[in-house]
């Protein structure tokens, strides 16, 4: 009797145990769901919000910098270069590989919505062309820095370049290279992706050289990285600057046919040796073009739109020389990339063609 009553109490006591423990599990499992259907739901605000992982810290890498490290941007002393409205430029020694690289700063309050932003950066690390400047890698911190990671081109731009001094600028070899490439990195930009990637910023000082006076194109498709404000703010500064197509009085967007008005004036730029900009522009239905040009156009004065030392005996050869008639075409067709109607400017595809006419 006394057997079966301890039996009974030992029942009664596991009994009680087990439905505790099942009682703590049920709970547990509860509360876990309940916190994993919070979660959920603030990752589908953030995704409403167009907030991604892309918040967190993270280094995405591209063909050329798969040997970058978060501590190697982080850590790399950096020399300002440059400054805008939308960020900074360092020039920064990487101290593990001693490598030399160009990072971009983007302040967090320009960048473009971190969803949108994302998608661009993977079409901009995947641009590979030997005319354009690479994306190698891109770096994005806990609190919304943005770090873009290009080559450093030690030659500096060609602006820097044509009014520098350098007599190297005044020969016809290398002002013609020059344009030729511009318009070969130009057009895979335009036609060699899915989708034509407009660059919006192109002007001399976005343009890099190395040591062969080969062009690299920076900054395209900066302007979607940007949320709209300032983007049109980088357009309107490149404007100020004498890189405004007529268009973009009434138009606020950039578009192929901008582009080519840039690069018309940059060879306007090559071949005078003089800078763009008007200090008291006047607005005019048929000329959008710096006054010295105008002016020489208006009393067919032809010598005063390019540096004389062109026709120097150093920049002629006895298969290519170098004449006022090939000058004047190479002038010709500036003029019809910089037309006030976009209809009537050259793709690029159409500009390669005629360079290499003019190359003959």
């Amino acid at each position: 009797m006394r057997n079966t009553h301890m039996l009974k109490l030992v029942l009664g006591l596991t009994s009680a145990t087990v439905f505790i423990i099942f009682v703590v599990i049920v709970f547990f499992f509860r509360k876990r769901a309940a916190k994993d259907e919070q979660d959920d739901l603030e990752a589908n605000n953030k995704h409403r919000n167009g907030e991604t992982d892309i918040e967190r810290e993270d280094l995405v890498t591209f063909q050329g910098g798969e040997d970058l490290t978060i501590c190697d941007i982080l850590d790399a002393p950096g020399e300002v270069i440059g400054k805008s409205n939308c960020g900074t430029l360092y020039k920064a020694l990487l101290p593990r590989s001693g490598s030399v690289r160009l990072l971009r700063f983007l302040r967090p309050v320009c960048a473009a919505r971190d969803k949108e932003f994302g998608d661009l950066i993977e079409l901009l690390g995947y641009i590979r062309h030997s005319n354009l400047v690479p994306l190698l890698g891109f770096y994005a911190g806990p609190r919304g820095e943005k770090l873009l990671v290009h080559p450093f081109y030690k030659h500096g731009n060609l602006a820097e370049f044509i009014r520098g001094g350098n007599g190297e600028s005044h020969r016809w070899t290398i002002i013609y290279g020059i344009s030729i490439g511009i318009a070969r990195g130009l057009d895979y930009l335009h036609t060699g992706l899915l989708k034509p990637v407009i660059h919006g910023n192109l002007k001399s000082r976005n343009i890099l050289l190395d040591r062969n006076y080969q062009p690299y194109i920076s900054d395209f498709g900066l302007h979607l990285l940007l949320n709209p404000t300032a983007g049109q703010e980088l357009l309107e500064a490149s404007a100020s600057q004498g890189y405004k197509a007529p268009e973009l009085i009434k138009m606020k967007d950039a578009s192929e046919e901008t582009d080519i008005y840039c690069y018309g004036v940059i060879l306007l730029e090559l071949l005078s040796g003089k800078e763009p900009i008007n200090e008291n522009p006047t607005p005019d239905e048929d000329f959008y073009l710096p006054n010295f040009m105008r002016n020489a156009l208006l009393d067919h004065r032809i010598s005063d739109l390019y540096h004389p030392d062109l026709l120097l005996s150093k920049n002629n050869s006895h298969e290519n020389p170098v004449t006022e008639e090939r000058i004047l075409k190479f002038f010709q067709f500036a003029m019809s990339c910089c037309s006030p109607s976009p209809s009537l400017r050259p793709s690029t595809k159409q500009a390669l063609r005629k360079l290499e006419e003019i190359g003959k």
